[in-house]
């Protein structure tokens, strides 16, 4: 499988990664997906403390050992759990992140982390204090690089200009093209990647997708997702299914270094890893996407 480079990283990362919070509780089924998409090409593998309060981080670090070289592990910090409370608290304070960075690896059973990930953040954080988190942690080897994992654009623009972020993690997909307006022009001018997550948008742009579009999505009602559907499928010919040309549709953006549709099926990674194989889109596909789908916008945080 084709590797790109995640910013100016020195991590290289398979195109098609695996999104592991889908992978649900049962180890012996995670770990037996994990290792598939390991051997089919899959190295980058995308997982945080949030997702099942640990047991996520626990699934990925057993399914690793002894293969921990073989796989770029991306982790995210900054949502606490604290027992006896309900629900997560958010926390980019240094203290914490230096904290947490300690459970994670335990969990995943290494001594570094390739990527950590801030999982969200906003302009009332103190943002110095957790850029020099990430940095100190960089320096005492526990972690390789870092990250920001965001859906909003001034966030974003915040840890563009101010820290050494290789990667954002962001929602992109044919239905969700707002990072196309401010943050892939961004990410490209800073050499900074994307990592994007969602790409076949909660299984809507899959071939079984009609059964998902009664929600809407974003700004789209149903009957608009049907419509879209339809076009993009007569659209498309025969020569890729729609979950594929949805992947490649994300890949088409140089920015982009991985996308990481989530599998909870041994069917459902198989199919995402052969979007691998699938011809990239052409200049008059892609055109003709973006006249189909939606230009959406950012109405806040910009």
């Amino acid at each position: 499988m084709k590797r790109n480079r995640l910013g100016k990283s020195e991590l290289y990362v398979s195109e098609i990664g695996l999104g592991c919070m889908s992978l649900g509780k049962d180890k012996g089924k995670a770990a037996a997906l994990i290792h598939e998409a390991m051997d089919k090409g899959i190295n980058f593998l995308d997982t945080a403390d949030l997702y099942d309060e640990g047991l996520n981080e626990e699934i990925v670090g057993e399914a690793v050992r002894g293969r921990r070289s073989d796989v770029v592990i991306a982790t995210k910090v900054g949502n606490r759990w604290e027992p006896g409370k309900e629900g997560w608290s958010w926390d980019p304070s240094k203290a914490y992140i230096k904290s947490a960075v300690k459970d994670s690896l335990r969990r995943l059973q290494t001594d570094y982390i390739d990527l950590y990930q801030l999982h969200g953040g906003t302009l009332e954080d103190p943002i110095p204090e957790t850029i020099e988190a990430f940095e100190e942690l960089k320096q005492e080897g526990l972690i390789r690089y870092y990250g920001i994992s965001s859906i909003r654009p001034n966030v974003i623009r915040e840890y563009a200009e101010r820290s050494n972020i290789v990667s954002v993690m962001s929602q992109y997909s044919i239905l969700d093209r707002r990072p196309e307006e401010q943050v892939l022009p961004l990410l490209a001018e800073k050499g900074i990647s994307l990592i994007a997550r969602g790409p076949v948008a909660k299984g809507i742009l899959t071939e079984a997708g009609a059964a998902k579009e009664a929600k809407g999505y974003l700004d789209y009602d149903k009957k608009e997702l049907a419509a879209l559907r339809a076009a993009l499928s007569e659209a498309g010919g025969n020569s890729r299914g729609l979950a594929h040309r949805a992947i490649r549709y994300a890949l088409a953006n140089p920015a982009v270094a991985t996308v990481i549709p989530g599998a909870s099926s041994l069917e459902q990674l198989l199919h995402n890893i052969a979007a691998g194989d699938a011809e990239e889109l052409t200049a008059a596909e892609l055109e003709a996407i973006r006249r189909l789908s939606k230009s959406n916008r950012y109405e806040q945080h910009r």
